[in-house]
Parts: structure tokens; C-alpha cells; sequence
């Protein structure tokens, strides 16, 4: 309902579908920590210009007693993150996104700005101060958005004065909680009665604060540096890490202040069915009117039969455990809570699920490229035509086993070995799922990186968002004109 002059008058508020491109890639790196000389060109193909990127690791940490018991190391996120910073933001021949449709483009102001601690110019080398051990404060303050702002709402505005605050709550810092005993189950990042729109600290605040982690040379300091930061094109919205796993968020600058109700889960499924060691970071955002579910995972693993058992477990009890925060209690509109309330959403990650079939069978069809008919014998199809995973999506196979090779080789682990205890039958445990409509995938397909004894895999969608007409939002918009949020009516453009 508007009030204008005095006079109530509906407005029906028009949601325009715009296309957006969504890069999604899971890599288990078995536990090594990368050196700054590691190419990504595998896990990000430097020809892909999406406007999401969302990407999962497992095992960033081995998965010993230390870090799943006592407290995660969270050093190798840090790298990863400063690796994945240089390879999201290298020179560009072009910032324009390819999936955009033009016709109901939107013009934004750029508000985005950077956090030094990830700011690496891509022209240059890795700092290598960021390798250097950090503390825990120091790996907190590394994963601060580099957008200046990040709403934790963007619901439509009901024009009531709003308080900002200047530290990020809406952003769950890597290894907030303590280790991985104490940081499992149900986590979010934003209350009840935190308010609506974050502000990140300014840039001269940011730099006294990262100035040792940075060293003397801080990028801050350095007009070479502040002229690539203002060339970037991603700016992280969301990282966490749970012992092992690590998830984190990507967004073109330019839609950081279309993002908001940024929220995680955390659900542990390791030893005694909760420990962090295997489980899950679910990721719940909004992206103007459309809510989007992230789920990186590694489930049980095993190839024994009936280990496909424990993995459906990991997966119902994934579903059943995932509870996001409720954040806003003024919206017109249910903001979802669960994995499958949400518009779209990707699950990611080591599934684990292997091939029923021994190591002899398979080594020949693997031998042959016949992946047809190996894929009929895959456990994970059986579960997505009738098991834990059914209503799932995911695209046709036309690449390798992705698991397990052995440490820098093209070769498939059991094939240099005499011990058949040793031998692992080659099976696609790294796998890409989607589910909901309005996700239409153009390309799965897997990376050749030696770096672990997982292929990396990686695919790109075209995920449909409703975005407000701001038209229509522009010309109601007037100083006599009070808008309810909770009293307005949505109606969809299916043009």
C-alpha cells in the first residue's frame, strides 16, 4: 500500500527475469597447501567471465586428530584465497559479462572497495608476505569483503531511518568459533536483531589494521597497486572454513549491493557423526529477489559395499540438520531456512560416491572411454533416479573418473601398486548437482591439475534472477509516497 497525498493507492511491483552466469567448482586437494607459484588455470579457466563464482574446497587441511579435534589451520585458506583473488581479477580484455541480457541491464554505481589483505595486483607476483604464517586475528581480517557495502537486507525499503554499523557482521570470518568441535551445526552469521545494511571499515582503517600482516610495502601505500585494486572485477561476499572444507562466494563488483541476507550452516558428519572432519558449509544469499543456496560437502568415503549407506545418511541428515538464521523480520517475503526452500540451489564437493564394479571391470571401461556405460553402474545416478538425492539435477558426463590418481600423475592409483588393499577403483566422487527451476547448465567438464589426487571439476550455469523494474520503483518514488515493504504485492514478468 502507498500512501501519496493522503490517498492509498496499490502498486503492483513488476520482477524482471535477468540471466545471470554462475561459475561452480569443487577440488579436493587432499590435504597440501599451495605455494604462490600454484597455477589455477584448471580450477579457473582464465576465458570464463561469470558474475558468480562459487567454489569448494576439501581437504585444505589434512584431516588429522590436531585440526578436526584441537583448532583448524587456517593458513592454507589464506593462500587460497590470495591465489584465487589473482586469478579471479587478472587483466581482462573485456569487464562485460557475456550472460547479461542487455535489454534489462541495470545501470549501478560502483561502490566496491578493497580489503588490502586480498588485493594482489594481478600484473604482479604474489606478495609473499601473504605466505607467511598468520595468526588467527590476521586470517579474520584477511576474508573481509572488499565490497563497501553488503546489505544483509535487500528487501524493498519501507523508507524507515536505518542504522549502519562499521564491522561486517554478515560475513562469517574463516575459523569464527574455534575448531572444528565447536563449529558444526546450524551457524550463522547474522541475528534477529542485527539491522539491515553493513557498512565494511574504510580503506584507511583496513590498512592500519592489515598493516603487519602486509609487511612495509603495504598495497595500500603503493599508487601501482591502488590503481589494480580499482581495476577489479570480484569481490568475495562469503568464505568460511570447517576443519577441511572451505566455501567461498565471488561477486561482480558491480552486484555487491544487490547482495544480501548472507547467512552459513555448518553441519559435521565426521567421527561420532558430528565432528567437522566430514559434513558441509551451506551458503545462503540473495540476489535481488531470488534466493540462492551454495552446499559445498564431502561425505563419507569408502568403497566397500555399503558404504554408499553411510553417504545417504550424510545427505538426509544434511537436509534435515541445515537451519539458517532467521535475519529479517520486516519482509514481505519468506526468507527461506532450509537447503530446499530456496529458488536455486548448487550443491558441490567430494560426494564420494563410487562404481559398482570391481577395479579390473572399471580399469577397462576407463580404458576404452566408455563412459556411458561405466556411468550406468555410477551409486550417485542410482540416487538421483531413486535415493537421497532424487529431484536433483546434474549434466551429462563426458570427462574421466576424477578420483584417485596417484601424487603427480596421470595415472590411476592401484595401476604402479602390487597390493590390492592399496588400489581404488576410479570413480567421479567430485561432482556438481543443482536443483529448482530457472538454472539451465552450459558446460561440466573437468581440470587436469596434478596438484592433487582429485581432478578438479567445474561447471557453468545460466541462473535466472527476478530483478525489481526500478522504472516503476523510480517513478512511485516521490517525498509525499510511504511504502510498507510487508504490504506489497509482487507479480512476475514472464515475458
Amino acid at each position: 500500500m502507498v500512501i501519496i497525498d493522503g490517498f492509498p493507492i496499490s502498486i503492483i511491483l513488476i520482477l524482471l527475469q535477468k540471466s545471470f552466469g554462475v561459475f561452480a567448482a569443487t577440488w579436493n586437494v587432499a590435504g597440501k597447501n599451495p605455494d604462490k607459484g600454484l597455477n589455477l588455470i584448471d580450477f579457473l579457466p582464465s576465458d570464463d567471465y561469470s558474475d558468480i563464482y562459487v567454489l569448494g574446497f576439501q581437504e585444505v587441511v589434512p584431516l588429522n586428530a590436531g585440526n578436526v579435534l584441537v583448532l583448524e589451520d587456517n593458513e592454507p585458506a589464506v593462500r587460497w584465497l590470495t591465489l584465487i583473488n589473482q586469478a579471479l581479477n587478472r587483466p581482462s580484455p573485456s569487464d562485460a559479462s557475456p550472460f547479461s541480457d542487455a535489454s534489462v541491464s541495470l545501470s549501478f554505481a560502483s561502490t566496491a572497495a578493497s580489503s588490502p589483505a586480498l588485493a594482489t595486483p594481478s600484473s604482479s607476483p604474489l606478495d609473499p608476505s601473504l605466505f607467511h604464517k598468520s595468526s588467527h586475528r590476521e586470517v579474520r581480517r584477511a576474508a573481509i569483503t572488499r565490497g563497501r557495502r553488503l546489505k544483509s537486507c535487500t528487501c524493498p525499503e519501507d523508507r524507515r531511518p536505518r542504522r549502519s554499523y562499521r564491522a561486517p557482521p554478515c560475513l562469517m570470518m574463516m575459523g569464527c568459533g574455534g575448531g572444528g568441535k565447536n563449529d558444526v551445526e546450524g551457524e550463522a552469521t547474522t541475528s534477529d536483531e542485527e539491522e539491515e545494511e553493513v557498512v565494511v571499515p574504510d580503506e584507511a582503517s583496513v590498512a592500519n589494521n592489515n598493516e603487519s600482516f602486509l609487511g612495509s610495502d603495504s598495497l595500500m601505500k603503493n599508487p601501482t597497486a591502488a590503481a589494480a585494486r580499482r581495476r577489479e572485477r570480484y569481490c568475495l561476499v562469503a568464505c568460511k572454513q570447517m576443519v577441511g572444507l572451505f566455501a567461498t562466494v565471488w561477486v561482480r563488483r558491480e552486484l555487491v549491493p544487490h547482495v544480501g541476507h548472507v547467512r552459513f550452516s555448518c553441519v559435521g558428519r565426521g567421527i561420532m557423526g558430528r565432528l567437522g572432519n566430514k559434513g558441509c558449509i551451506s551458503v545462503s544469499v540473495s540476489l535481488h529477489q531470488t534466493s540462492l543456496c551454495f552446499v559445498c560437502s564431502h561425505l563419507a568415503s569408502g568403497e566397500k559395499e555399503g558404504d554408499e549407506l553411510r553417504r545417504n545418511s550424510d545427505v538426509v541428515e544434511i537436509l534435515r540438520n541445515t537451519q539458517f538464521r532467521r535475519l529479517c523480520k520486516r519482509s514481505g517475503r519468506k526468507i527461506p531456512e532450509r537447503i530446499l526452500d530456496h529458488d536455486r540451489v548448487i550443491w558441490l564437493g567430494d560426494l564420494n560416491y563410487r562404481i559398482a564394479l570391481s577395479y579390473s571391470e572399471a580399469k577397462k571401461l576407463v580404458e576404452a572411454n566408455d563412459w556411458a556405460t561405466l556411468f550406468e553402474k555410477d551409486q550417485l545416478k542410482t540416487e538421483r533416479e531413486n535415493g537421497v538425492f532424487r529431484g536433483w539435477n546434474e549434466g551429462k558426463i563426458f570427462f574421466a573418473p576424477t578420483y584417485k590418481y596417484s601424487w603427480n600423475s596421470d595415472n590411476y592409483a592401484g595401476e604402479d601398486v602390487a597390493s590390492k588393499k592399496k588400489r581404488r577403483t576410479p570413480a567421479w566422487c567430485d561432482r556438481i548437482l543443482w536443483h529448482g527451476e530457472g538454472i539451465v547448465q552450459l558446460s561440466y567438464i573437468r581440470g587436469e591439475s596434478k596438484f592433487s589426487d582429485h581432478r578438479p571439476v567445474c561447471s557453468v550455469f545460466i541462473v535466472e534472477v527476478s530483478v525489481l523494474d526500478n522504472k516503476l520503483i523510480k517513478a512511485a518514488s516521490g517525498p509525499n509516497m510511504k511504502v510498507g515493504a510487508e504490504e506489497l504485492l509482487y507479480t512476475q514478468n514472464t515475458k
